[in-house]
């Protein structure tokens, strides 16, 4: 054996004799991350094989859900206080994130309709339309919809949290009055509007996205701003478009197990626009 390859071994020993090995006092990586709970929440009610798959593209999903709102929360709030910097990179993180969830349509599309039907009747009504994080983002988004807060009433915790998300001001209400703080004159109904409601574009709000889409050298922030709305509402659409595509090559035109119309109400909502100046602008630069 050369010299290079005892050295080399020895490092390997060395290595190996360096790795911890005795948790029964100490935290283990199982037990920061809890998986002990998180890998034990996956339960084919079917026992059918292509259910687990179901299971954990949806888990998965929530758990990125659960992230955005994290990241939403946390931009909104230092947007608020005109603090835009810092919130580029949670906002660019986001699409990130949106990126995998795009991305877990691909890999859900992988059951055929004949294997889903093998477990469709174990989900009862339950549906990804209940899912209370989508909702949430929708509202953080300015989606907002009162009448969704119906499916939620057996959960009074959730039922609350839901009611008081609807009557906060979304991201974009925020990075609107932004505009405002800047100088760039907004309607000041629309600064004090109800935040229950579905956002509604604005005459003022698109000229003052306007001014700063004419002038990026001077509001270079609030530019980057309006860039990394785009990418986030370009995504959450392509996130919309995939699972449509995803659910009609599953189940075709059928209803959906909460009852929703299916394909045909995800048609509605793919070409939903929450920052609306931003897209209608760029037909008159």
């Amino acid at each position: 054996m050369s010299n290079s390859e005892n050295h080399e071994q020895t490092q390997s020993k060395a290595a190996d004799a360096s790795i911890h090995g005795d948790f029964s006092k100490e935290m283990s990586y199982g037990d920061y991350l809890q998986l002990d709970k998180v890998l034990s929440s996956q339960q084919r009610l079917s026992g059918h094989h292509d259910e687990m798959l179901f299971i954990i593209i949806h888990q998965a999903s929530e758990l990125w859900m659960k992230l955005i709102l994290h990241e939403l929360e946390a931009a909104r709030l230092l947007i608020q206080q005109n603090n835009l910097e810092p919130a580029f990179k949670m906002l660019a993180r986001v699409s990130r994130i949106q990126q995998q969830l795009i991305q877990s349509w691909d890999v859900l599309s992988t059951l055929t309709p004949a294997e889903y039907m093998q477990f469709r009747n174990s989900l009862g009504r339950s549906s990804g339309f209940q899912s209370f994080q989508n909702r949430l983002i929708e509202f953080m988004l300015g989606g907002k919809q009162s009448k969704v807060l119906s499916v939620y009433e057996h959960q009074p915790e959730l039922h609350q949290q839901l009611s008081q998300a609807l009557h906060e001001p979304s991201l974009y209400d925020a990075s609107v009055k932004a505009l405002s703080m800047r100088g760039l004159e907004i309607d000041a109904d629309h600064l004090q509007r109800d935040w229950s409601q579905e956002y509604k574009g604005n005459a003022s709000v698109k000229a003052a996205w306007l001014t700063v889409y004419q002038d990026v050298e001077q509001y270079w922030d609030l530019y980057e701003l309006a860039e990394k709305l785009v990418d986030i509402d370009s995504r959450q659409q392509q996130w919309r478009f995939n699972h449509m595509v995803t659910v009609e090559r599953i189940i075709g035109f059928k209803s959906g197990t909460g009852g929703s119309a299916g394909v045909e109400y995800l048609k509605h909502v793919v070409a939903q626009r929450y920052f609306p100046e931003l897209w209608s602008l760029r037909t008159d630069l």
